[in-house]
Parts: C-alpha cells; sequence; structure tokens
C-alpha cells in the first residue's frame, strides 16, 4: 500500500481550474513539511510549494505561478492540496507530492531532502 496517493489530475482548458489532492498515512504525514512537485515530459523534477505542519507555505515555483497556485494541508485527515487557478498550456506536466526527510523540518526545494513520493498524477492543459 502506497504511503502517499495523488488525485485530481485531468484534460482541462487553459484558464480552468483543478484542485489536486494528497491522500497519506499518518506516518508519513503527521509531523512533517509536504511538497508539490511537478515535472514535464524530458524535464526536472521541480519544487512549486511546500507547507510545513504549522501551515506556514513556502513557494519555490517562479512567478508563473504566483497567485494562480495555493497549497493546503488537513492535518486532521492527513491530506495535502494544491489548488491551481488560471491554468497554463505550460502548467501541463506530472504533479507530485512528497514528503520531507525529517520532521518539524523547515521547508526545502531539493528533492533528495523528500523521502516519500507519490505516483504522480497528470495534468495537462489545452490551449
Amino acid at each position: 500500500q502506497a504511503d502517499l496517493a495523488e488525485s485530481g489530475g485531468d484534460l482541462v482548458q487553459a484558464g480552468h481550474s483543478l484542485r489536486l489532492s494528497c491522500t497519506a498515512s499518518e506516518s508519513v504525514f503527521d509531523r512533517y513539511p509536504m511538497a508539490w512537485f511537478r515535472q514535464d515530459s524530458g524535464g526536472e523534477r521541480e519544487a512549486i510549494a511546500c507547507i510545513r505542519r504549522s501551515g506556514v507555505t513556502t513557494r519555490y515555483a517562479d512567478d508563473s505561478v504566483e497567485g494562480r497556485f495555493t497549497i493546503s494541508r488537513d492535518n486532521v485527515n492527513y491530506n495535502l492540496y494544491l489548488q491551481m487557478d488560471a491554468l497554463k498550456p505550460e502548467d501541463t506536466a506530472t504533479y507530485y507530492c512528497a514528503t520531507h526527510l525529517r520532521p518539524f523540518h523547515g521547508c526545502s526545494d531539493a528533492t533528495e531532502e523528500y523521502r516519500y513520493w507519490g505516483q504522480g498524477t497528470q495534468v495537462t492543459v489545452s490551449s
């Protein structure tokens, strides 16, 4: 059984919204910073945003997602979310949620600092 499982990816037209969800087990969620990454075909996996257990967030993606993507978490049900508004074709990618290596640690955009990964959910935005 996977510890992290993303859902919510879809094929949508530009300008539309999607909400990605990541369902986690308590052992890989409760005390840890959680992050969303994305990877397009042929590209590297890049961090979008991270959120600590306290709710403090850090955005890593460039200005192209500012004001459009919002990370949040539900510490009761162990869910992580990424609200994506005003989607653009360049947002097309596979989106992954990840658990940081260390509990109660600060956020990071380095993939090597994340221990658990979901299988990914595909987001495709048509023009």
